[in-house]
Order: structure tokens, then sequence, then C-alpha cells
């Protein structure tokens, strides 16, 4: 679905990337590691096409990236669901408007039933009318899962999903990060939790990349 071939990106013209090669397959399972300023969250957004390569050529879906049109990645973008580090909200509305949000944004409807048992798979029911400055640093994160999974995406990326997260809380995002593979869908995580590693690898088949030396490479079974 997701085709890196050859892949390189500068960033004040220094190579940040290069030679990055990489598929992401219908559902798998994917964490991407390596220090920070290795260009983890760099490699999300040139998935997504929030970047486009310095060198080397990426397929989303099937189309060329740098032949996409402003309209055809927008679309593209539909079947694509991103959780950032750090997660944005609207204050001013309630997190049941936030979650909503990309289907206002494309003219689709919802029927609120749906959106409510969303609410309710990442368990923030009692907080569907509370507005975002009033949850705490887990409820954030769960609500912006939900709001990056209501377009039913065929892949979700994540950058640092728990990285201001206890353990506890950690675990149960994580638990729902494994039940969405599960039922289908593709799943990529940028972390430098190496304990959520190892405890994912536990649960579900995954494979473990690592960004080195501006490269990706994959990662031993030292983790």
């Amino acid at each position: 679905m997701i085709v890196l071939d050859a892949v390189a990106h500068r960033y004040s013209g220094q190579a940040l990337l290069q030679d990055v090669s990489f598929t992401l397959s219908p559902g798998a399972f994917h964490f991407l590691t390596g220090p920070s300023g290795a260009g983890k969250s760099t490699l999300l957004k040139l998935c997504y096409g929030e970047l486009i390569p310095t060198g080397g050529r990426i397929s989303l879906f099937g189309a060329d990236l740098a032949a996409m049109r402003r309209d055809d990645l927008a679309q593209t973008r539909q079947s694509i669901g991103v959780v950032h580090q750090d997660c944005q909200f609207l204050d001013h509305l309630s997190v049941t408007e936030n979650v909503a949000l990309p289907l206002a944004a494309t003219g689709r409807s919802i029927p609120q039933q749906d959106i409510a048992d969303l609410l309710g798979w990442v368990g923030l029911s009692a907080q569907a009318d509370a507005l975002p400055p009033t949850l705490s640093g887990g409820e954030r994160q769960r609500a912006a899962l939900a709001r990056a999974v209501i377009m039913s995406p065929k892949v979700l990326l994540a950058d640092e999903p728990t990285g201001n997260l206890d353990w506890d809380m950690s675990l149960r995002l994580l638990s729902l990060l494994v039940e969405l593979n599960r039922m289908g869908t593709a799943v990529l995580i940028a972390t430098h939790d190496l304990n959520l590693i190892r405890t994912a690898k536990s649960q579900t088949a995954v494979r473990v990349l690592r960004i080195a030396k501006r490269t990706l490479q994959t990662a031993g079974t030292d983790l």
C-alpha cells in the first residue's frame, strides 16, 4: 500500500535520510525506532505525503506521490489515519465534535450512534461532551486515535503515541492498536520505547525497523 523506493530527504541542506526502501503491506504491524533526531517523524510524514522526498520514489496505493495533484493526495489521505505525538484539538469543540472533524472536512456524515460506539471502543464514552482541555494525557491520545480511525483507514501511522503516558495507559493504547491491526488495518508506530515493542511482540506478529546512519535497517532480536 505504501512503498518507499531508495527514498532520500534533506533538511536544511543536510542529508537526514538516504536510500530508504520500505513496504507497508496490508495488515502489517511495524515499529520504527531510532534515536531522537534520526528522522522517524520525517519518515512518517513521507509516508502520508506531508513531505516530498528529495530523491527516490514513493507510491501510495499504487500512485506515484510526486505525480499526485493536491485533490488526489487529499483523497488518498482519507485511507491513512495519523496520530501525532502532540495531538491538537479545537478546544471549543467537544470530544465528539473533534473526533468527527475528518468527516466534516470531507462532507461525509456518520450516524451519531457510530461515533458513540467508536468513543466507547477507546473508552471515552463518559467524555463524549467534554472539552479537550479537561482531558488527561491518556484520554487525549485515545481521542486522537478515535479521530484517526473515524474514516476507517487502511493504514494507521502513529508518532510516539505513548511518549507522554504512564505504563498502564501505554498498555491500554497498545491493546487498541493491536486490536485495530487484527481487524485488518496496517499499523506503523514510531517509538523509542523498547518495552512497548517487546510487549507488542508477545501479543502479535510485528516487524521492527531502525533508522541508523540515515537509512532503514531491520532491528535485531536484542529488542
